[in-house]
């Protein structure tokens, strides 16, 4: 899963934070990475202009996925990495609710270990004497 950061002037270490943000929403949405093709953050300081402002951090996320429209969320904070945070977390329950929908009503094709046959060779329960 690509992820992709935009950040305003006023955030530094735009490297440092793209590697972050990106190990941290690949360990976080792993569930999903196979109907995610990208996530894209975008992180502002609302008052730039003033010091010490509160809760100014934005954190918008937008997660494209196959087939489908894309799940944007946005949350606030008082430094960027809490507005980060806050909003992975809204971004894992909106992609759970839409995926437990889906799952639901269209009964998507995942891969998954119960029809591999080789893993449930090893899983059989031996009969108790």
């Amino acid at each position: 899963m690509k992820v992709q950061v935009n950040t305003s002037n006023d955030i530094g270490n735009k490297d440092a934070l793209e590697r972050w943000a990106s190990e941290y929403l690949n360990e976080h949405l792993a569930r999903f990475e196979q109907d995610i093709t990208s996530v894209e953050v975008q992180i502002t300081d609302e008052n730039h202009a003033v010091k010490g402002g509160g809760v100014d951090k934005r954190c918008m996320m937008e997660a494209r996925i196959n087939g489908r429209a894309p799940i944007a969320v946005t949350n606030y904070g008082p430094d960027q990495n809490l507005a980060f945070r806050g909003a992975a977390e809204k971004l894992e329950h909106a992609l759970g609710h839409a995926f437990g929908k889906l799952d639901r009503r269209e009964h998507r094709v995942r891969e998954t270990i119960r029809r591999d046959p080789e893993a449930l060779e090893g899983t059989a329960v031996p009969p108790q004497t």
